[in-house]
């Protein structure tokens, strides 16, 4: 039995070495284990996740291993080991990317099987449907089955039901293959400096470059190049997707620090159904860098695993990049809160749901649109400050408003809150402890009324008009401007009374609501607060230090004039009941792409072939008008249409502008392995081959033939 563990095991080696088409990199033993994908240099394809395990029933993977100690679980292909024999561990995990030149990653865009030998097994074989026997761990070592950790199909370790032709099938990547972004599409670079040219080396380059005195200045060169890259990770790594109407991918941020231990253990839960290398930890660099990895990706989705700060934080960065269309975001509420993910219908906590259901809602769920508003603090000029002891501040904590934004009595209880957290933070470790602390000060507020004559300190005017007068004739505590129609925990303070609009995330209002302290308590037991307005743009002016808060982010603000205006509209995921599920999958559409052609003499190519920026410069456009291209036109019929449409250039190569740092040619003859977005972001650029002059044509023949004569003949 250990022979045949041996030789699949081997055969399985050989063919994802077939796979990524590259020399086999066996992990360095000195590299500490990691729990997170390397997105740097040294990321080695086939690396173990290793997370400490405490779970019973399974031996080392490790062959024939008899040590004793603390034991490590890969979260990608769940295999186990002692933390002494990981090192030495003569088995890959699946390959989440592909290492391989920038010509030929669309040379095989399938996915193998990852197989794992299993000595337990949940469910039933994929081919005989008869339940795996289990075997007891003190009892026996025997192979009970061979899973995919890709697709998790799973057969029984006997002929019958797993033959050696499975090894080397194409895997279709289970359940979840809507989702799951292959390992094919993402694409790890050549370091600056190994990238091949598509053009020759003239003999004035081959001969200044055998100089010995310029051999130093270029190995200086090489180091400073490759100190540069080590430094910028975010260079090292494209995504090139199969743009496909039925596929959607999704990529994960998850805060594994929210919600207790909760983050943490899904974070491994995501590893293991999806590719590892679409999971990722904010807590590691944030969701920056990924997202601008896979902005270019068609009917991209993302889900954001935390608090409404997390999913603030994920829309903030959309926002500063600029993705467009900008991806749909659905959330996975952890924590306490969660007003967002109530409003979307994801509920205010994730309790036991599985992963993959999760998975598939998100896959399949409706979009809509949630307002967001810009909110500008200017110091106010007729109030003198010089008496604030410094409590005030000038600005907001966040200047951008998802769910709401509030001043007064509410504020003032949520700023004690953090404060008082922030001091004595053991003594706010549980749930029920929160809220009786937020009970206690809503008591105290209560009975100080602090806040009564709120309405004295503040003017309030919506789309124009002045309605101070009805804060004060309401005597209000607190006033909430509304996004969402939850607050504060899942209370929702706008009563539906007739003689206002039904709100809407995306209606482009805000509802103003007033709050005394006797609402505020009454607000979780189903009662509201006093409707003041619902308006496009709010004004404020205060005359005193005040408490606000925006999203739970509460300081006290000096007397400033506060604006609140529309910023844009996300597109959210939303979790609803659809009567027709079919309607949904008919409307499935990629976005078309308009790109103008630009047009590179090879004069200019030959001269500039290592400037990019330059090219793009000179190039000339090649149609007035863009052309409106389908997402999933390769780029052999792209030629086709340029063919009909521009008669005046006809012996052409398409450059590629993306993928390096750097312009190259696409061969013709794999021109329908690529697809437009593959080689193009803001134009399509083409290389103008009939426009050489004769001299130029023999000279690079001399080269390619006879290169020794040509070092001696000029140019």
């Amino acid at each position: 039995m250990a022979d045949e563990e041996t030789k699949v095991d081997e055969s399985q080696g050989e063919s994802e070495s077939d796979e990524g088409e590259r020399e086999e990199v066996r992990p360095n033993t000195n590299r500490e284990p990691r729990s997170t994908p390397d997105w740097g240099l040294d990321s080695i394809n086939g690396e173990h996740l290793w997370v400490p395990t405490a779970a019973s029933g399974d031996f080392c993977y490790a062959n024939d291993c008899a040590k004793h100690g603390p034991r490590l679980k890969c979260a990608a292909c769940r295999v186990m080991a002692h933390a002494c024999c990981t090192s030495n561990l003569n088995f890959d995990c699946k390959a989440s990317f592909r290492d391989v030149g920038v010509r030929q990653y669309r040379e095989q865009t399938s996915t193998h099987h990852h197989w794992v030998h299993r000595r337990s097994e949940k469910g039933k074989c994929a081919n005989c449907s008869k339940s795996f026997q289990s075997k007891l761990s003190f009892s026996s070592k025997e192979i009970v089955a061979v899973s995919c950790s890709w697709c998790k199909l799973a057969y029984h370790n006997k002929e019958a039901c797993f033959n050696v032709e499975k090894i080397g099938e194409n895997c279709e990547l289970g359940a979840h293959k809507t989702i799951i972004v292959p390992p094919s599409w993402i694409v790890k670079l050549p370091r600056k400096g190994s990238f091949k040219s598509s053009l020759r080396k003239s003999p004035r380059d081959k001969k200044s470059g055998s100089a010995s005195g310029n051999s130093g200045a270029s190995s200086r060169k090489k180091s400073r190049d490759r100190e540069k890259d080590d430094k910028d990770h975010g260079n090292l790594w494209v995504v090139k997707p199969i743009p496909s109407p039925n596929i959607r991918p999704v990529i994960v941020f998850i805060n594994p620090k929210s919600g207790g231990n909760q983050g943490a253990k899904l974070l491994q839960k995501f590893q293991w159904l999806l590719n590892p290398r679409q999971v990722f930890d904010l807590t590691q660099g944030g969701p920056k860098m990924a997202l601008e990895l896979f902005q270019k990706v068609p009917n991209l989705r993302v889900l954001a695993c935390g608090g409404d700060g997390t999913v603030g934080w994920v829309l903030s960065i959309l926002d500063q990049i600029g993705v467009s269309p900008p991806p749909a975001v659905g959330v996975l509420p952890l924590g306490t809160g969660n007003d967002l993910a109530r409003a979307l219908g994801w509920g205010g906590g994730y309790t036991d749901e599985p992963i993959g259901k999760i998975l598939s809602n998100i896959g399949d769920s409706d979009t809509t649109l949630l307002d967001r508003w810009q909110v500008t603090v200017e110091k106010n000029p007729n109030v003198n400050t010089e008496n604030d002891s410094g409590k005030g501040k000038e600005n907001l904590p966040l200047n951008v408003v998802n769910n709401y934004f509030s001043l007064g009595v509410d504020a003032h209880i949520a700023l004690e809150f953090h404060e008082a957290r922030e001091a004595r933070p053991e003594k706010f470790n549980s749930r029920l402890r929160n809220k009786m602390f937020y009970g206690q000060m809503g008591g105290k507020d209560l009975v100080r009324r602090k806040w009564k004559d709120l309405s004295g300190f503040v003017t309030l005017e919506c789309d124009g008009q002045d309605l101070t007068s009805k804060l004060r004739e309401h005597r209000v505590h607190a006033i909430v401007f509304l996004n969402i129609p939850s607050y504060g925990g899942g209370t929702h303070p706008w009563a539906a009374t007739s003689g206002w609009k039904e709100p809407s995330t995306e209606d482009g209002l805000l509802e103003v609501v007033g709050l005394t302290t006797y609402q505020l308590p009454l607000l979780q037991a189903g009662g509201h607060g006093t409707c003041i307005a619902q308006c496009s743009h709010a004004k404020l002016v205060t005359t005193r230090t005040i408490p606000m808060q925006v999203d739970g982010e509460a300081c006290r603000v000096l007397p400033s004039i506060i604006e609140i205006k529309l910023l844009n509209k996300a597109t959210m995921l939303t979790k609803r009941r659809r009567s027709n599920k079919s309607q949904h999958n008919i409307d499935i559409k990629l976005e078309s792409l308009k790109l103008p052609v630009m047009k590179i003499r090879m004069a200019d190519y030959e001269l500039y072939h290592s400037d990019k920026d330059k090219l793009k410069k000179i190039a000339e456009c090649w149609k007035a008008e863009p052309f409106e291209l389908d997402a999933t036109l390769d780029l052999e019929s792209l030629r086709n249409i340029l063919a009909k449409e521009l008669v005046t250039v006809k012996n052409f190569c398409f450059l590629d502008s993306c993928t390096a740092e750097r312009f190259f040619r696409i061969d013709r003859a794999q021109e329908q392995l690529h697809y437009v977005t593959d080689v193009a972001s803001e134009a399509v650029y083409i290389l103008e081959e009939n426009t050489v002059p004769q001299n130029v044509e023999t000279t690079v023949k001399k080269v390619v033939v006879e290169p020794e004569t040509a070092q001696t003949s000029p140019r």
